[in-house]
């Protein structure tokens, strides 16, 4: 089954030392194995890959999601800021929007924002699984 083996998000970029600096210098991240235009990235339990395609950035959804624990959901959105990630706002029933950052009922945050290539990323907390 499927299900039983690990999934690994995939982010496609068009030139991949301008998303190592992101990646790496922006976000924190050390890579743990590179191949021919790509890089692998360890993140918590698992991990996700990095790679060079034309098709960059092409997704208008959420592509990579980050966990955070709540009570480190602020510290964190401020060294992004510090770091000149600015956050995405968009329409949607339910979510209401304080300087860039979403609230979902009384336990769920996010904020999103794009790497150089235009691929959504997110950092949420409360979201239990």
């Amino acid at each position: 089954m499927l299900a039983d083996y690990e999934a690994v998000p995939t982010l496609a970029v068009q030139d991949l030392q301008r998303a190592r600096n992101f990646y790496e210098g922006v976000l924190g991240y050390a890579p743990k194995g590179d191949g021919p235009g790509e890089v692998r990235y360890p993140s918590g339990s698992g991990w996700f890959l990095v790679y060079q395609s034309s098709y960059a950035g092409t997704n208008k959804a959420t592509a990579l999601s980050l966990q955070v624990r709540p009570d480190a959901f602020d510290a964190e959105v401020a060294a992004l800021r510090a770091k000149g990630v600015t956050f995405q706002t968009f329409e949607m029933d339910g979510i209401t929007w304080d300087d860039g950052v979403a609230s979902m009922g009384d336990q769920q945050r996010a904020a999103w924002f794009e790497d150089p290539d235009g691929n959504i990323l997110n950092i949420e907390a409360g979201l239990s699984g």
